[in-house]
């Protein structure tokens, strides 16, 4: 059977499942009245939030019965949230957030590279599970709203921590092999486990390109600390790693693969080899003594400050400083 959908959100994901949604039967149109089913794949809270509640959002364009299926990274609470709005405007809401099973994998968004969380109040359509079946290499049906974002977490957070110690010990390697002398070929295979790493590999073969993007990966984050501290919970490992995010992002790597992290650690030279630019990281941290706001207004100070070919609010990355649920206008006291 024909089925009609629309897309909106990141440019990078749609270009590479459409042609497999193609093969299967699924045809794009551009507006989601006309549609049966409505994607959606933000990399940022606000954007999410304004494509769904906003003045022109999709719970109020979206034909009644459509089906919205949202890829995006937030909230459990948040995607409870929007679960209870689509079903008061007789909307069905499908929670399936993209979910990567490496951060470095050359083609991102392969079918083999994608983990499919899904949870809904109601019964999935069987279009709806050919159409994720066919997007995701697995599909997990894991119940009640807001149970997919919290798979998404656990099973993001470990690979956060992987990327950076990583990172780090290629970093310390280089660094000390200055002083001392790099290993020799015949002792390369003892240190295996590192050496065979993939996020290693990715660093060592310069691959700072990626459609999954370090802004992706720290919409992610973000929306793992908030669920921390929704549950009070302290996760400083995860604090920690979007620090770094933010660092690359404010040079102008935003854009680029989440190996391009390495460039943080290395000097200014092989960053701006790569296209960054650290005097941009002097106009936002540079004596300003710690002020959040302060910070993040001088480093949006042109209509390119980030370097990635787009105005700086498409990012919102001060959603990610001192971003909190309340910031969605919901009361969750009755969570």
């Amino acid at each position: 059977m024909a089925c009609l959908y629309a897309y909106e959100g990141a440019p990078s994901f749609i270009a590479a499942v459409e042609p497999r949604l193609a093969d299967a039967g699924f045809s794009r149109v551009e507006d989601a009245v006309s549609a049966d089913i409505v994607l959606t794949f933000y990399a940022s809270a606000s954007a999410l939030e304004d494509a769904y509640l906003g003045d022109d959002g999709l719970v109020s364009r979206a034909a009644p019965g459509a089906i919205l299926v949202d890829f995006s990274a937030t909230t459990p609470n948040f995607a409870r949230e929007l679960n209870a709005v689509a079903t008061v405007n007789d909307l069905v809401m499908v929670e399936a957030p993209v979910t990567v099973r490496s951060l470095v994998a050359p083609d991102a968004f392969s079918r083999e590279n994608l983990l499919g969380p899904v949870a809904s109040e109601s019964e999935l359509a069987d279009t709806v599970r050919e159409l994720l079946s066919v997007v995701f290499g697995e599909v997990v049906e894991v119940g009640a709203p807001g149970r997919a974002q919290l798979l998404r977490n656990t099973h993001t957070l470990p690979l956060a921590a992987d990327l950076v110690s990583a990172i780090e010990a290629v970093a310390l390697d280089d660094a000390s092999a200055r002083v001392v002398g790099a290993l020799d070929a015949d002792q390369v295979p003892l240190f295996s486990p590192v050496s065979a790493d993939p996020v290693v590999r990715a660093v060592r073969e310069q691959r700072w390109n990626s459609a999954y993007t370090a802004e992706m990966l720290l919409a992610e984050l973000s929306a793992a600390l908030m669920a921390a501290d929704d549950a009070e919970v302290i996760l400083p490992g995860v604090e920690a790693t979007m620090h770094l995010l933010e660092l690359l992002a404010v040079i102008g790597g935003s854009d680029m693969a989440p190996a391009a992290l390495a460039l943080v650690y290395q000097d200014e030279a092989a960053g701006a080899r790569a296209g960054l630019d650290w005097t941009r990281a002097e106009a936002a941290y540079g004596g300003k003594g710690g002020d959040d706001d302060e910070d993040w207004s001088a480093y949006d100070d042109d209509d390119d400050a980030c370097g990635c070919g787009h105005d700086h609010g498409d990012h919102d990355y001060d959603d990610y400083d001192d971003y909190g649920p309340d910031d969605y206008g919901f009361d969750y006291s009755s969570n």
